[in-house]
């Protein structure tokens, strides 16, 4: 199955109308996909659709990325303005009961979610590789790049200090990096490069920056829900992967500020355990959901009685 293909249909938004596939067996809750970048879009989630044999996973393309419109100006892009882009796809699909998966920035936008005002409250919550601040990823990214090779790291601070981030050496460089903690699999999987083909530089340039690396410039600049992270209620999953860029140290404080988190370790992968440990990850997830929605059963058959 290729999702980069015809989607199921748009949803309009005032600024533009967003892409969305539906796919897999209507049945249990379903489960929404919010991918990464931000800008990167969801095609690289594809191995999620396998979780589609008793219920549908329904992916789709923020706005200024993949096969979502891109008009909205660069002032528009705000986490407020994705988190009314995911109520009204939500609203617009007839949404009820649904568990809700993000990956990097799309958990940092689930969690966004429901803690929101008013807050929503999803069957669970799927959080793969989004520390709970800015901070954490920072000094996460920074550990991992100083311990890249002397030559690379060389590379990469005479062209940030040149202004010359955009040359072929700098590209070069930080894909020493990637290919050590976004996806460790060679070649990358087609996913992940059609999500490539389609990425919105407009919109990762209003929410984050210019570089992983930082400095943030934009809309998450000073984001941090650590705080607030008992307030999140639903039952949740927190995965990553031992080499990911989404350090496991930090993931640990996501999954600790959340009672009764569930915190599982991919030792095989980096940032996208789905493409590079699909098998293992997917079974982590379906046992998940299953096990939520077997207390979820047990609770109302007893307050039936």
């Amino acid at each position: 199955m290729n999702l980069s293909e015809k989607p199921t249909g748009f949803v309009t938004m005032p600024q533009g109308d967003v892409a969305y596939w539906r796919v897999g067996t209507p049945g249990r809750p379903p489960v929404v996909c919010l991918h990464g970048g931000p800008g990167m879009p969801h095609s690289y989630l594809e191995p999620l659709a396998r979780l589609g044999t008793d219920r549908e996973v329904i992916f789709y393309d923020q706005a200024g990325c993949g096969r979502s419109e891109r008009r909205p100006p660069r002032s528009s892009w705000s986490i407020p303005y994705f988190i009314e882009e995911l109520r009204t796809v939500v609203a617009a699909l007839d949404l009820g009961e649904f568990h809700l998966f993000g990956n990097s920035w799309g958990g940092w936008l689930a969690l966004e979610y429901v803690l929101g005002d008013p807050p929503a409250m999803p069957v669970s919550l799927l959080l793969n590789s989004s520390p709970p601040s800015i901070a954490n990823w920072l000094d996460g990214v920074h550990a991992l790049r100083a311990r890249l090779p002397e030559d690379v790291v060389r590379t990469l601070d005479e062209h940030e200090r040149a202004g010359t981030a955009g040359s072929r050496e700098y590209r070069d460089a930080f894909a020493v990096f990637n290919r050590r903690h976004m996806c460790r699999v060679r070649p990358w999987p087609a996913p992940l490069k059609t999500a490539l083909g389609g990425f919105g530089g407009e919109v990762y340039a209003a929410l984050w920056g210019s570089s992983e690396f930082g400095p943030v410039t934009g809309a998450l600049k000073d984001w941090d829900v650590t705080p607030r992270l008992p307030e999140v209620t639903v039952p949740t999953l927190v995965t990553c992967g031992r080499h990911d860029e989404a350090v496991p140290e930090h993931m640990a404080t996501l999954a600790d500020g959340i009672d009764g988190a569930r915190f599982t370790v991919f030792e095989h992968s980096s940032h996208m355990a789905f493409l590079e440990e699909p098998d293992a990850f997917l079974a982590e997830l379906s046992a998940f959901l299953t096990g939520v929605e077997t207390r979820r059963r047990s609770v109302s058959t007893r307050r039936g009685r």
